[in-house]
């Protein structure tokens, strides 16, 4: 899976305007049938349910029930309305804060991630480099901060740690969803592919030019084994004795 949309591409001062509420509304005339929150759920609707490529105007329109130039009224076009369906699937969960600490904030918030990508396979479509910031995003941004502000650390390194917890999500997301795609487009199940490979794999550690592969265990490839926790756990380890150096503390 390839990017195919990039996040900021259209008319960033309009999508701005959209995003925080800012932007010129007519005071006369006929009420709108439609919202802009309308709008934005109806086209995270078929991005989840159709793929990314499926959400053109005319494409949200028929899911409204509405013309396609019904919808300019709303928006310029499409590469508006990508960075308000980003935005919107970034909103924080509600309700109050956990006292929690940081460590388990990181860790439920890479979880969060995780389904978050499960919801919205879209998002690994989209090249995000550059966000456009709005409400969500923001409001995401201070939901986390806020809980692991407890660590102690520089401005910089706070979104270092956002930085690397989010690119380890999104990689093992992105994995998943291949391999899901890979059972899809193929019609075998993970399991078939590696039973048929067990003859020629084999016959290969029978040569003795593999003795490290040839001596691992069977359980050393148990597809129950939760690789995304154990690394996630690593990770925080050594966060945990990053942020001791610097409290003076010994990690727990």
């Amino acid at each position: 899976m390839t990017s195919t949309e990039t996040s900021g591409s259209g008319d960033l001062a309009r999508t701005l305007d959209l995003l925080w509420d800012t932007g010129h509304r007519p005071s006369r005339g006929p009420k709108p049938t439609l919202t802009l929150d309308r709008i934005v759920e109806a086209a995270v609707r078929v991005a989840d349910t159709e793929g990314l490529a499926a959400v053109t105007m005319r494409r949200v329109a028929t899911e409204l029930g509405t013309g396609t130039m019904s919808l300019y009224r709303y928006l310029p076009g499409k590469a508006e309305l990508l960075d308000l369906m980003l935005d919107r699937v970034q909103q924080p969960p509600e309700g109050e804060l956990a006292s929690e600490g940081w460590r388990e904030a990181l860790h439920a918030y890479a979880y969060e991630s995780l389904e978050m990508y499960r919801r919205h396979p879209w998002l690994l479509e989209v090249n995000q480099t550059r966000p456009v910031l709005g409400p969500g995003a923001l409001a995401g941004m201070e939901h986390l901060l806020t809980r692991i502000e407890s660590m102690g650390l520089a401005d910089p390194e706070m979104i270092a740690v956002l930085v690397m917890i989010s690119g380890y999500v999104s990689g093992v997301a992105r994995t998943r969803v291949f391999a899901e795609e890979a059972e899809r487009t193929t019609g075998m199940t993970d399991a078939e592919f590696w039973k048929a490979q067990e003859p020629a794999l084999e016959k290969a550690l029978a040569t003795g030019r593999y003795p490290v592969v040839a001596a691992l265990s069977e359980e050393a490839f148990d597809m129950s084994f939760d690789h995304f926790d154990f690394g996630l756990q690593r990770i925080l380890d050594g966060l945990e004795v990053f942020v001791a150096k610097r409290t003076g503390d010994r990690p727990g």
